[in-house]
């Protein structure tokens, strides 16, 4: 991956720590204080570098020039801002640092809310920059300030001797941050975090109230098994799935979940309950296939180190991290594994509504039990599938396209840069499908691209969410492409599929679709044809809307 770091403080040394501790390429600016030129420059070393993603280190009094009236900074920034803006290219990932305000000058006002306000002026600039441009991200540079002190951050020799702003320690610190930020925008999060109870989300033992009552409360160790639930359920409104696999009367627990005072997880917080007897690395196989997740996108967090031997053991592709020797390093062990498994570059709409689709999948599957035959569970399910506009919601469509593994016909990759261009090209086709039924919203569960330059449009990217499976969806979704290919005068249509180590569900699609195979492709995949006006009618119980 190429990065760059642009500021307007002299951030060589953390640009040569990352070139030296990385496997990153990382562009050398000549100098510094002139990121905008750089910017807005086409004909710089910048853009014969082409990173990646970008990331702008300023600092906030340098912005301001030092300036302490509150008009006069106030109008700097957002003079900045409005530059910065205009440089962006789509193609470009950046990552521009909060506000952390630090100079003598504002040391010495007795003005004591000026620098809190600057700050908030930076914020307030920034928030309206990430509302309009999705491929602009905050990197937590305040944070990381506030956690070292201004003492262990800063460094005023080396700030007189080169313009360097931070201590050694600090920029480690921060080149850290930037590589995990970078890591981000490649990799593939995990999906759920299966969770025991006790001694794990309280102290003590349920069921045994009377002679030891359970552990949790405001005070003491009481409090550190409640702020591990804290940090669980901002971790569970950001998209993470919670799971119990706990062994335990079931009553009792659910008791303690439903009524302690100070439980901060309450039932509706866990897509999933497995609260028995059986043995855990069950469970959690059978709480994956409810619901539709493979046991790769999985973590178990347990105090117990033989139910973790036993998971390693047994289910070797779950993540089991360690558990703290204290309960007052719970809620730390739980951010490090947040930051470790589950942090995503950025939050959609679709992810703070995970928890909510994935348990109305318990009503559906108390349908299909009900249900005299399969057919019969689709039809009552009174599905629809809403075909959305793709570039309103380009970080869904992101995140469908890189992050799924099983329905994904040929699982190619791709940047925001790359999305927009195909978003604005003539010669491609987008779709964007969301999924409802008489339990609720799916959410947009499925993309489409197709490349519409030939004879015959080709299929070159299809994906959906696996927790729609199984539905004969997918029929649908075809058979609605190709309705609106037709409508442009086409008459046949292609189809690509290239297998990997996870998408055999979906190898034989096209010939479940009636597609006849054209050739082999050199990457042991195949290219499939259909002639839409003899495509055979599909069985699906769905209304296209």
């Amino acid at each position: 991956m190429k990065i760059a770091v642009l500021s307007n403080v002299n951030m060589n040394v953390l640009i040569r720590l990352l070139g030296k501790e990385t496997d990153m390429e990382v562009y050398e600016p000549e100098g510094y204080g002139n990121e905008l030129g750089l910017l807005y420059d086409t004909d710089s070393s910048y853009y014969a570098f082409n990173p990646r993603i970008t990331f702008m280190l300023m600092d906030l009094s340098e912005i301001t020039g030092g300036e302490t009236g509150i008009d006069v900074a106030a109008e700097r920034v957002r003079v900045w801002f409005n530059q910065f803006s205009g440089a962006l290219r789509p193609e470009t990932v950046y990552y521009v640092s909060d506000a952390y305000l630090w100079g003598y000058g504002f040391e010495a006002s007795g003005d004591y809310g000026i620098k809190r306000r600057l700050e908030n002026i930076w914020m307030e600039c920034l928030d309206r920059l990430l509302l309009k441009h999705d491929n602009v991200r905050v990197l937590p540079y305040a944070g990381m300030i506030r956690k070292m002190g201004e003492e262990n951050a800063f460094s005023c020799k080396m700030w007189y001797m080169g313009k360097i702003l931070l201590s050694n320690d600090a920029q480690k610190r921060l080149c850290s941050l930037i590589v995990h930020k970078a890591e981000l925008e490649e990799r593939i999060p995990k999906k759920i975090l299966f969770l025991d109870l006790d001694n794990t989300l309280w102290g003590g033992l349920a069921g045994e109230n009377d002679i030891t009552p359970i552990n949790l409360s405001d005070e003491h160790s009481g409090l550190a098994y409640k702020n591990l639930q804290r940090v669980l359920l901002q971790m569970q409104r950001e998209g993470v799935l919670l799971g119990i696999v706990s062994k335990n009367n079931k009553e009792d627990a659910m008791d303690i979940i439903e009524k302690h005072p100070h439980m901060v997880l309450r039932p509706d917080a866990f897509a999933v309950k497995k609260i028995n007897w059986e043995s855990k690395d069950k469970n959690i196989a059978e709480a994956c296939a409810e619901l539709n997740i493979g046991v790769d996108s999985a973590v178990f967090f347990d105090d117990s180190p033989s139910e973790r031997s036993l998971i390693k053991a047994m289910l070797p592709e779950v993540a089991v991290p360690d558990f703290p020797d204290r309960p007052e390093a719970l809620a730390d062990a739980m951010l490090e594994i947040y930051h470790t498994f589950f942090e995503k570059a950025f939050v959609t709409a679709e992810d703070m509504n995970k928890t909510r689709q994935y348990a109305q999948n318990t009503e559906r599957r108390e349908l299909l039990e009900k249900a005299e035959s399969f057919d019969d569970y689709l039809k009552g399910l009174e599905m629809s599938l809403i075909r959305e506009k793709p570039a309103a919601s380009a970080d869904r469509f992101l995140q469908l396209v890189n992050k799924t593994n099983q329905f994904n016909l040929t699982t190619r990759r791709y940047n925001s840069g790359e999305l927009s261009e195909i978003f604005e090209s003539a010669s491609k086709r987008t779709f964007l499908y969301r999924v409802t039924d008489k339990f609720g919203d799916n959410g947009q569960v499925a993309a489409l691209i197709a490349d519409v330059s030939g004879e015959a449009p080709v299929i070159e990217e299809f994906a959906m969410s696996c927790r729609v499976m199984g539905r004969h969806i997918e029929h649908a979704i075809i058979t609605d492409v190709e309705r609106r290919l037709s409508e442009e005068g086409f008459l046949r249509l292609k189809g690509i599929y290239i297998p990997t180590a996870k998408n055999a569900p979906v190898a034989g699609l096209y010939d479940e679709l009636g597609y006849k195979k054209n050739r082999e492709l050199s990457d042991g995949g195949a290219e499939y044809e259909i002639e839409i006006a003899k495509a055979p009618k599909r069985v699906y119980y769905v209304n296209i809307i």
